[in-house]
């Protein structure tokens, strides 16, 4: 077919690969069109090119453009950063009546990582296209304004995030975990119970992933990879206590066993100073707290639970705050005072 029977096609030129490119959604949208091919970046940068001076730049961008295989006749060369313009420049040249549309979501010419002759650069660059182009659309009405300021005109064609997840914040729980993130886990009960509620579930685990200890378990792999556990790594007190205060819940997922059946979790006492109640597994020890805890003794159970308490983060329960904070180090060794006060070891408290 000769060039004149093909039909014309957009070139999008994109300044990194689809993935990486900050309009993505929106670049997928016009692709979806036949005649809308993207181009790639180059194997040198367009920051690179665009630095060179304008000699080279144009030298190299020509080279580009004639080794270019287009599936058509170029009606429209899209470009979204100024120092796209040399190459959009050599393939406007290549097909004349072309029309160049400059698409801004910000001011590139005054980027921060821009000085001395970069900045010099962009600005000159950036001059050139919006000069020359047929359709200059941006992301706010400020930089409309500012295209309009410079005599020139601009279609205000905001932005788009329609693969940015959107679970319904009506519906979600938030919930949290502190502390081991390894062998102590109960990760098939996890799994289950995040499969159950989906979108529904949001766990944040606080606390060393522990690979080396739960590696090969394949319901710890799928919690690791599970879209709604948001896995933080170990942090501080400070910043623990602070995200404790995003959840609604805290949890503490063991497995049954005999080290675990016996124990008094800590995150427990510490969830409850934030005035957060406990969901755990239906081990004796936590019996030990019993007001501060909610006990599911299988999946269904905990599904129930953390669904009930969606939206607790809210209206915290602050008589068992003020329960927890009352649990001083002072109060709880009670007994072993009173005991080195029967042994003279101490004369009074």
């Amino acid at each position: 077919m000769k060039d004149d029977e093909r039909p014309p096609v957009a070139l999008l030129l994109l300044p990194r690969t689809l993935e990486e490119f900050i309009l993505r959604d929106q670049a997928e949208d016009l692709l979806r069109a036949p005649g809308v091919v993207a181009v790639e970046a180059p194997t040198i940068r367009y920051g690179v090119l665009g630095r060179l001076p304008d000699w080279l730049g144009s030298a190299l961008a020509v080279g580009q453009a004639r080794r270019l295989k287009l599936p058509g006749p170029v009606k429209v060369v899209m470009i979204f950063h100024p120092f796209q313009y040399p190459l959009a420049r050599a393939l406007l040249d290549r097909n004349p009546g072309s029309e160049l549309w400059y698409g801004r979501w910000d001011r590139y010419e005054e980027a921060y990582d821009a000085e001395g002759r970069t900045k010099e650069r962009l600005h000159e660059l950036h001059g050139l296209a919006a000069e020359r182009s047929d359709l200059t659309f941006v992301a706010s009405t400020e930089l409309e304004r500012l295209e309009r300021e410079e005599g020139r005109d601009a279609t205000l064609v905001s932005l788009a995030a329609d693969s940015f997840p959107a679970p319904d914040p009506t519906r979600t729980v938030v919930a949290v975990s502190l502390g081991h993130q390894g062998w102590r886990m109960d990760w098939g009960l996890l799994r289950q119970v995040a499969e159950e509620l989906g979108d529904e579930l949001v766990l944040l685990l606080i606390g060393t992933e522990r690979d080396d200890q739960s590696g090969s378990d394949p319901d710890y792999v799928a919690c690791r990879q599970a879209p709604n556990f948001v896995w933080l790594g170990r942090r501080s007190d400070d910043e623990a206590a602070r995200l404790i205060l995003t959840a609604d819940v805290g949890l503490v997922p063991f497995a049954r066993s005999p080290f675990n059946d016996a124990a008094l979790p800590y995150r427990i006492l510490k969830y409850a100073r934030l005035g957060r109640k406990t969901i755990a597994p239906d081990l004796p020890g936590v019996a030990t707290w019993e007001h501060a805890v909610v006990r599911a003794p299988d999946a269904a159970a905990w599904v129930q639970a953390l669904r009930a308490h969606a939206g607790a983060r809210a209206r915290p329960d602050l008589e068992l705050r003020d329960w927890a904070i009352a649990q001083t180090a002072f109060r709880v060794n009670g007994p072993l005072w009173d005991r080195l006060e029967e042994l003279g070891v101490v004369q009074g408290r």
